[in-house]
């Protein structure tokens, strides 16, 4: 992992403030989505992507009644429904 050298504090509802600069590089808009990751006393933020609910795949994925699936695992639940 690299550092960037940008320093923020928190505002008293824990909350900071992403830099431009690092919204950009990760292709995040106003309403982007960042996923938080705990590894013992690191925090990791990545920009969301959604994967699917069985093989994690975040490759053509389609949302079936809120629950992301990718096409070739929803190709093999239809295969299973016949």
């Amino acid at each position: 992992m690299k550092s960037i050298g940008i320093v923020r504090k928190l505002d008293h509802a824990g909350r900071f403030v992403m830099p431009i600069s690092l919204r950009r590089t990760l292709g995040l808009d106003k309403d982007g989505a960042v996923e938080i990751f705990v590894d013992g006393d690191t925090v990791m933020l990545r920009r969301y992507s959604p994967a699917c609910v069985f093989c994690k795949s975040m490759d053509d994925v389609i949302n079936f009644e809120d629950t992301i699936v990718c096409k070739a695992c929803a190709q093999k639940l239809g295969k299973l429904a016949e």
